[in-house]
């Protein structure tokens, strides 16, 4: 009898799926052709390993320092309860980031089409809409914008040229897809990781822990400060879990699942904590409206000329990095959503079309940088913390299926579990509604007691996971007998 995961195999792919076409192999200088399909086991290839770098070189840019620079210049936090924020945030997000990641050489799907399984076909337009939003264009801009000013700074180039030299990069290396994201990735990590390191350790030398700013009071102290930078920290970390299978995917099905989990998770946490931890001391040394008005200028003044410069050239490098995955996963996300392209290339050409409306936002942001940061970070976490609970759910209630069941129901249109969309909808209404905490909105929660800072998306997953488990024991019952 055939093993569980094999018995509905025909040639090398899975019975019922839609296989990407083309062939692609460990090309680099190569457009990677299809959407987001399945990926046939004669072209899977890759090592667990090059999930570190991947997941390193992202994070090693400003917008990870400039979360440090919130937590102690915005929030009012001290360095030490800082850091502490910073790696309880960092280790939530850099957690279920591993489990995800795992579960991409098993399936071969990007993880948008895996979240189908939760969702259904047509209901998984909700996370997959909302993820192709933020990171195509949302995630994208905000990167576009923070590696403009450094190469601004370090060239004294027109800032709209600026923009122009940095987008174009990560349009092309996106544009080509899989292989060559891997591969920048990789060559940009010695490098990034030298320069931050050296900087890192020249501003905690400068460092005074003993500093912090007063946090304004409707953030209710030191405790509403603490759970504002924890949900920061967390939405900064959190954001690259839509994106977890869609770098492991290319693996064969029998990669190490606790390999492809522990350098997908390592990559993660390590660089995100190191960075925001280096924001947070930098913050310490100077006042907090110079640190919140001029963050980039602040972190790289503390430096020596030289290595001020290195730093800067190393933002705008990390700033690519970023956006690379930003834009790649942003595309395999809309092309999720079911829309068909009669397109080969139709991932790259949406890639592209990304590419040009995040261009056109980041243009529109540059006279007003870092504003509206923390609430886009704070955003974020709203809406993937319901996702990830329904996920998170779906797979424990599916453990014991088949795998090639479960591949059969990811490209099947006519599967449905409204038992997703409409438990996240609910959670992130809640939720919001009641324990938002930011300049756009303050909920009641927060209003009348600030201590409790920003609990919205500790709700918004623990209420999504009733509504979804509680839906599923009750549709889902059967007789003893059965």
């Amino acid at each position: 009898m055939a093993a569980p995961d094999q018995e509905i195999l025909v040639g090398d792919a899975p019975a019922g799926v839609d296989v990407r076409e083309g062939e692609y192999g460990e090309r680099v200088i190569a457009v990677e052709p299809g959407g987001a399909e399945f990926i046939a086991l004669h072209e899977r290839h890759g090592k667990p390993l090059q999930l570190f770098w991947t997941w390193t070189s992202p994070n090693l840019e400003f917008a990870t320092v400039f979360v440090g620079v919130l937590a102690v210049a915005l929030f009012g936090l001290n360095f030490w309860l800082a850091v502490l924020a910073i790696v309880a945030g960092t280790a939530a997000g850099s957690l279920t980031h591993a489990v995800l990641s795992a579960r991409g050489p098993s399936h071969g799907v990007p993880q948008m089409v895996l979240s189908r399984l939760g969702f259904g076909y047509w209901g998984n337009i909700l996370p997959a809409g909302l993820n192709s939003v933020t990171a195509g264009i949302g995630w994208f801009a905000v990167n576009s914008v923070s590696g403009t000013f450094a190469l601004n700074t370090l060239t004294h180039m027109p800032k709209q040229l600026c923009l122009v030299i940095i987008v174009a990069l990560q349009i092309v290396i996106a544009f080509f897809g899989h292989n060559l994201v891997h591969t920048f990735e990789r060559y940009a990590f010695p490098v990034l990781a030298v320069i931050f390191i050296i900087a890192t350790a020249v501003i905690l030398a400068k460092s005074n822990p003993g500093y912090h700013a007063s946090a304004p009071p409707y953030f209710g102290g030191k405790l509403g400060g603490f759970l504002l930078t924890t949900g920061a920290v967390f939405g900064y970390a959190v954001g690259w879990n839509p994106y977890a299978a869609d770098y492991s995917r290319y693996f064969a099905p029998g990669t190490s699942k606790v390999a492809v989990g522990l350098w997908a998770g390592l990559g993660l946490f390590i660089s995100c904590t190191v960075l925001e931890i280096a924001g947070a001391g930098s913050a310490t040394i100077t006042n907090a409206g110079a640190a919140l008005g001029n963050p980039t200028g602040s972190f790289t003044g503390h430096l020596p000329t030289v290595l001020a410069d290195l730093t800067l050239l190393a933002i705008a490098l990390g700033a690519v990095a970023a956006n690379v995955l930003n834009i790649y996963s942003g595309a395999l996300s809309f092309v999720a959503m079911g829309i068909k392209l009669p397109l080969a290339l139709r991932r790259a050409i949406v890639a592209l079309v990304f590419g040009v409306i995040g261009f056109v936002v980041a243009l529109t942001g540059l006279h007003d940088a870092g504003a509206k940061y923390t609430n886009f970070l704070l955003i974020i976490a709203y809406w993937i913390a319901p996702w990830l609970a329904v996920v998170f759910c779906d797979q424990f209630l599916r453990r014991r299926r088949p795998i090639g069941e479960i591949e059969a129901m990811l490209f099947d249109r006519r599967y449905t579990n409204w038992a997703g969309p409409v438990a996240m909808l609910a959670g992130m209404g809640v939720s919001i509604w009641l324990f938002s905490n930011q300049t756009e909105y303050v909920g009641p929660v927060p209003t009348h007691i600030p201590a409790v800072g920003d609990l919205t998306f500790e709700v918004g997953f623990v209420l999504t996971a009733v509504i979804y488990l509680l839906w599923h024991a009750i549709t889902d019952r059967r007789p003893a007998a059965a």
